[in-house]
């Protein structure tokens, strides 16, 4: 490791900028092997202690000049470091404007982070920290201003010239020179920054906002990718009014632009009125973009939007308050998304994601708060537990307050804190005061980190019809606080009747919502007694699933099956479909360590073969519950767990289903059948979504050959979906050299359509078939892979760690030592993208020996290297040490 260790950086060591920055002009001269850039910033000491140095932060940067008030800096009054400028204080006054000059080289950035070329064009990533390789300047958050911006560029080679705010100025220049001058009227943090240039075409609409603007909405793309940005403009216009109608907010200036790049590390970026987007998340036709890619963009070009209020106009003060902006936004493009789809399946999906992924970064070494105490580096805080238990968090309050005075809390959080850099504490403080309602205690929420565990126990008294829940609460020890304080819970229940029916709720508790089910935990122990119960009756527990928590309470397989066919709460009855067939999977896992005979539960096939017996009104959900549990969510479910033998029961209960109801599928799949032109509306896509899943099922069968069907629709598929989901489906048969034979069809048609290529690079990464590492090495060294593009890693090195768990978790620890090697390599090139990489690793005390012991060599593998970066230092030194 390097030889002076990355220091933390702690949240109560804050303190407030010495120097603000009035205004912010900047002069890019950009060039094919260098670019200068300059800088002009109006600044004023805000501390009064005039004894302090003005402290910059800079990276990789040459610098050219230095001055204050147009007299140059000579180099004894200022020090350079690898990483700042410090002019000393003697000559800084109170108020005065700074110029500095720099030389940079964007061709050489591999990390993607400040100013890089890639592909022939300029683009920026300036969150969390990358504005510091561009020039010296105050790289925090909460130092906001400004904007001018001149960028001058050959004109041939790069026409499209783009920054933030409204364009002033636009000339054409001696030698085939351009420039285009733009200026941004609402102050921003520098991370907020961003500049394009390159050989681009667009597409152009315009909006109408509430108030009657008229804003100019434009996507750049590069030329050949031009067919493939009309869905992500209707989601844009679309978000915009939703934004309007659901919140009230407004876009504040007259153009709106996002640019699609194929290099980006990150899935898009909310600069300010110029979005940047990695290519997977805006680029998308029927042809070439699956139903799942289609959602995606609805999705994330919502989130960037909406950013424009929630993190533009109302920022952090630091980095720690990241989720004030990230857990928000998320809540608010989730709720977009239930609007305008099915709102049940929408939270499964979510849901999904939290329980199986969040809730392991929970219980893992990088475990922490939303608000976390500290930091080496804030690149790895870009966690799930930023987003989507942040989210969660916000949800709660959403369900606490209401939807009516919730929008009373948003709004004032916006009037109060516009242009300005605030904290959590704002946020909650908003809501507080908007609505009356007292968030002590659950702000615990912002401060403890791990997933609550909720024990209940139950107890019906016949002669008093009465029912009482006994709810505890009890949170693991996490790295920041070994003594928990109880949560606020706001946990939605309902009590079935025999019929299925939901009883009223009568509690003389105060903390139960009768109209909304909700009951308040706000103790660690607490019983809460219903009356008129006139049968026992079945509880359906934690309803939407209201709160981030896992439940314990011992069902029976009947009590789970009742659920399933009349729990008004439709996620609730997805749950427990999950819950039934996970109980039968980790049980049959059982069996297969004491090698006893498998025999699939008679219950979860008589679910399934009802669930097969006719359409349901919301396919979707039906979708939802045909799906069995996922091995990585099977495998969050054990303190040790035993991948190969989760794996082989999954696999089993899949084949058997498929064996036993392959006529079931099959007659489904045919109702399913739709020969319309394609269009990516909900109905349409939950009926493919349907009709895959039951081909899937299909080509498992050994029962009876479905092949030939699975190659008809990959033959005369007139969308990607049903094209790349019969591919799919033979990739994971035994139909292997079909499979072969498809995949090498289905390259040879689309290998000049990069995200068509990514794609069949991650199903072949991500196949139970494949050989192991040494299937990957070759996809490595195909001639569609690119080491330095993180498009390209994730879709072979990610899918494969995260997904093909059958063979990552290999008994001879060569998917880790394979990772491992992958991970140092990309260290040197892109260290964000090496951090991220080695999530997979870090959950090495989770996993049986002996592969929990070989993942934790694999770590220390890692942990050898010298000069590590400061990303993959801090995942890899708190995953050896906790």
């Amino acid at each position: 490791m390097k030889n002076a260790e990355p220091k933390a950086i702690y949240l109560k060591d804050y303190q407030a900028p010495a120097f603000e920055i009035e205004s912010t002009y900047l002069n890019f001269d950009l060039y094919d092997d260098y670019t200068l850039v300059t800088s002009i910033l109006k600044m004023r000491r805000t501390t009064g202690l005039d004894a302090e140095n003005l402290f910059l932060n800079g990276q990789d940067l040459e610098l050219r000049s230095v001055s204050i008030n147009d007299e140059v800096i000579s180099g004894e009054y200022y020090e350079l470091t690898d990483e700042s400028l410090s002019i000393a204080a003697s000559v800084v006054p109170s108020e005065f404007t700074l110029s500095i000059q720099t030389k940079i080289k964007p061709q050489e950035n591999t990390a993607l982070e400040g100013l890089y070329k890639s592909s022939g064009m300029f683009c920026t990533q300036c969150e969390a920290e990358g504005f510091r390789r561009i020039t010296y300047f105050l790289d925090r958050p909460d130092v906001m201003s400004v904007y001018e911006v001149r960028i001058t560029a050959d004109k041939k080679a790069y026409p499209v010239l783009l920054s933030n705010g409204n364009l002033i100025d636009a000339q054409d220049l001696e030698g085939g020179r351009h420039s285009t001058t733009w200026q941004d009227p609402h102050k921003k943090p520098c991370y907020l920054f961003a500049l394009v240039a390159g050989d681009l075409k667009h597409i152009e609409d315009t909006f109408t906002t509430m108030s009657g603007e008229n804003v100019t909405l434009r996507i750049f793309v590069e030329p050949q990718n031009i067919d493939k940005c009309d869905f992500a403009m209707g989601a844009l216009k679309r978000s915009m009014k939703w934004d309007e109608e659901v919140y009230g907010r407004e876009y504040d200036l007259n153009i709106f632009n996002i640019v699609a790049v194929d290099a980006f590390n990150m899935g898009a970026m909310e600069n300010k009125s110029l979005n940047i987007f990695n290519s997977s998340c805006v680029l998308a036709n029927p042809k070439t973009a699956t139903d799942a890619t289609f959602q995606r963009i609805e999705s994330i070009v919502a989130h960037e939007y909406f950013h424009n209020w929630s993190g533009n106009r109302v920022t952090c003060r630091d980095w720690f308050q990241l989720s004030l902006k990230e857990g928000f936004t998320v809540f608010r493009d989730s709720e977009y998304s239930a609007d305008i789809g099915s709102r049940t399946v929408k939270r499964i999906e979510d849901v999904s994601l939290l329980r199986t992924a969040q809730f392991a970064e929970d219980a893992g070494p990088m475990s922490h708060p939303i608000l976390p105490a500290s930091f080496i580096e804030i690149s790895n805080f870009y966690t799930l537990t930023i987003y989507e238990k942040g989210a969660e968090v916000v949800r709660m309050i959403h369900n606490i307050l209401g939807a009516q005075d919730f929008r009373k809390g948003s709004d004032l959080y916006f009037a109060r804190h516009d242009g300005q850099a605030v904290t959590t504490e704002h946020f909650v403080k908003a809501m507080e005061d908007a609505s009356g309602k007292d968030l002590t205690q659950f702000r615990n929420w912002y401060h403890q980190a791990g997933t609550p565990e909720i024990f209940i126990t139950d107890h019906y008294d016949e002669s008093a019809k009465s029912y009482a829940l006994t709810i505890k609460q009890t949170c693991r020890e996490t790295p920041e606080t070994k003594e928990k304080k109880p949560y606020h819970i706001p946990f939605e229940l309902g009590l079935l009747n025999d019929k299925g029916d939901d009883y009223p709720l009568i509690c003389k508790n105060s903390k139960v919502n009768s109209e909304t089910g909700v009951v308040n935990v706000t103790k660690f122990e607490e019983t809460f007694v219903f009356e008129n119960i006139d049968t026992k009756p079945v509880p359906s527990l934690l309803r939407g699933f209201s709160a981030p928590v896992r439940v314990r309470y011992a069902y029976e397989a009947e009590q789970l099956q009742f659920l399933m066919a009349n729990d008004s709460d439709g996620f609730n009855r997805w749950d427990a479909g999950q819950t039934l067939a996970t109980n039968v999977i980790l049980s049959l896992s059982q069996d297969v360590l004491a090698g006893r005979e498998l025999v699939l539960d008679e219950g979860l096939f008589n679910v399934y073969q009802s669930l097969l017996s006719t359409l349901m009104s919301d396919l979707a959900m039906q979708a939802q519950m045909l799906s069995l549990p996922s091995l990585a969510y099977l495998i969050e479910q054990q303190d040790q767990a035993q991948v190969h033998a989760l794996y082989t029961a999954r696999s089993f209960v899949k084949q058997t289903l498929a064996d036993r109801l392959h006529d079931s599928f099959s007659n489904v799949y045919q109702q399913c059948l739709d020969s319309r032109e394609y269009e990516p509306s909900p109905d349409a896509i939950a009926k493919r979504t349907l009709k895959n899943l039951c081909l899937q099922y299909m080509t498992q069968t050994h029962n009876h050959d479905y092949s030939g069907i699975a190659q008809q629709q990959f033959d005369q598929a007139n969308n990607m979906t049903d094209q790349f989901s019969a591919l799919g489906a033979l990739v994971n048969s035994h139909h292997q050299s079909l499979a072969q034979t498809a995949l090498q069809r289905f390259y040879e048609q689309w290998q000049h359509d990069v995200l068509v290529v990514n794609m069949w690079l991650s199903l072949q990464a991500s196949s139970d078939h494949i050989e192991g590492v040494a299937a990957v090495n070759e996809l490595l060294n195909h001639d569609a892979f690119d080491i330095k593009n993180p498009n390209k890693v994730r879709a072979v090195v990610s899918v494969f760690a995260a997904q093909n768990l059958r063979h990552f978790h290999g008994a001879d620890g060569s998917g880790y030592n394979w990772l491992a090697d992958r991970i140092i390599e990309l260290d040197a090139l892109n260290p964000q993208i090496a951090s991220r990489l080695t999530g997979p690793l870090t959950k090495w005390k989770r996993i049986a020996p002996p592969n929990g012991p070989l993942m934790m060599q694999a770590l220390e593998k890692i942990a050898a290297r010298s000069n590590l970066s400061k990303d993959v230092y801090e995942v890899v030194t708190k995953s050896l040490v906790s």
